[in-house]
């Protein structure tokens, strides 16, 4: 589904995509300035990303946002613009504009494939090379993976909690313009089937759907009139919307108009439970057999399962997806993880990290992660580690090169991340996708 890649540009970034040099705290870059003054920016670091707990009582997360973390990564250049802005604002000095100016991600990365679930501790990132350059990335490479991993997580529950009916992801309007579109591929990522914002099928190739609002029966002098304008517009094969007076006589009047042969009749409000089955009798006496209810009106994954035996054939969901149900961040971190004493490149890796306070506690060295799964196949534990890999785990490890030398390694189609996540997710005890509030679904061993 996804789109083929826009050009670029002599220095590697693509051509009409703005820079995301300025998508960071200033705090990254006078770190850099202090680093580059003492003569340690050029020591070779390893950075990692991971949240040290799930949100309140989810079982599992889902890693989301890696190909656009891969996108930002590309696109972190510092053009005259820019440069300007922090030379006006004088929130470096000199040397540290003239390093700025000649930036290019030249290290390594790797990560979880997108579309994964993770647990407290995964690595679910690795961002190796000189501090100077894996430090600046910090803030861009958070501010994406907690959010669009946090919207995939609650499409997977609501994904899971739908049973194979389909889901549209239809929470534009409820954020901010730009989160919009990176919560509809969240979305696509976690399960959803189609988006209704047009600029996430521009694009990321997403399947696009809609139709009207009640503003548009309001519009005409009766229900029918409205009914016949989009059936004589789009089809019979439309959804009308039939809850802005009384649903009975507007499902009376959608068949009438359009025939048995109404592709959907969508409900927006009320009591969807008791609505839907008595729509669906009245659309079966009417002869529109095959006609399809889809509800609305604020759902979340818990909604969705509770119309489990209702005849509803699809849901769209907004203001509960876009915003995480309840979850918008995930509370991942960048740490610094091992570094080495000088910046000579085949100096040896030490491990650092910060004292545990509060709580707060992180985990030096550079780590693998492997999923260990029981005799049926299913995973029964996280294991990570720093030291080799055991013999059982090889096959098993879940971190993959994304970026080698600077270099994008493993761009890959949405839906190829959105099978994965379907995979993945399957391949869990049968508890992960349970609503009820729980601990992990699987613990992290740390060897």
């Amino acid at each position: 589904m996804a789109k083929d890649e826009p050009p670029k540009d002599e220095g590697g970034r693509r051509v009409g995509v703005p820079s995301t040099a300025l998508f960071t705290d200033q705090y990254e870059l006078t770190m850099l300035r202090a680093a580059l003054r003492a003569g340690t920016a050029g020591r070779r670091s390893v950075f990692e990303v991971f949240t040290r707990r799930l949100p309140e009582g989810r079982r599992y997360g889902v890693v989301a946002g890696t190909g656009r973390v891969l996108d930002a990564v590309e696109n972190f250049r510092f053009d005259e613009d820019v440069l300007g802005f922090l030379r006006e604002r004088e929130i470096v000095d000199g040397e540290t504009l003239d390093w700025l100016a000649d930036y290019r991600f030249g290290g390594d990365i790797w990560g979880y494939r997108e579309g994964e679930v993770y647990f407290p501790g995964s690595p679910i990132l690795r961002v190796e090379g000189s501090f100077a350059e894996c430090v600046l990335l910090e803030t861009v490479i958070l501010s994406i993976l907690n959010h669009d991993s946090a919207i995939a997580a609650a499409a997977s529950r609501m994904s899971a909690a739908a049973g194979g009916r389909p889901l549209i992801e239809m929470g534009a309007r409820r954020t901010h313009e730009l989160a919009a579109v990176a919560a509809s591929r969240a979305a696509y990522v976690g399960g959803f089937d189609t988006t209704s914002d047009l600029a996430a099928g521009f694009r990321y190739g997403i399947p696009t759907v809609g139709t009207s609002a009640h503003a548009f029966t309001l519009l005409h002098d009766n229900e029918r009139d409205a009914f016949q304008a989009q059936v004589d517009a789009l089809g019979s094969g439309t959804t009308l919307l039939v809850d802005t007076y009384d649903v009975a006589e507007a499902v009376r009047t959608a068949v009438d108009v359009a025939g048995p042969e109404l592709g959907a009749v969508r409900i927006d409000s009320g009591d969807l439970l008791l609505v839907a089955h008595r729509v669906r009798q009245q659309l079966d006496e009417l002869g529109a057999v095959n006609t399809r209810i889809v509800v609305t009106s604020d759902l979340d994954e818990y909604a969705i399962a509770s119309l489990a035996a209702a005849p509803v054939d699809a849901y769209g969901v907004g203001t509960q997806l876009v915003t995480g149900s309840g979850n918008p961040t995930c509370s991942m971190v960048y740490k610094l993880v091992a570094r080495a004493h000088s910046g000579d490149p085949g100096a040896p890796l030490h491990a650092v990290a910060k004292k545990a306070v509060g709580g707060k506690t992180s985990i030096g060295g550079r780590k693998w992660a492997a999923r260990r799964v029981d005799a049926e196949g299913y995973a029964e534990a996280e294991v990570v580690g720093t030291g080799p890999v055991p013999a059982d785990l090889l096959d098993r490890q879940l971190l993959v090169e994304l970026v080698k030398g600077g270099e994008v390694v493993a761009r890959e189609p949405l839906d190829a991340v959105r099978d994965r996540h379907v995979e993945a997710r399957a391949a869990l005890p049968m508890s992960a996708i349970q609503l009820s509030r729980g601990e992990p679904v699987i613990p992290t061993v740390y060897i």
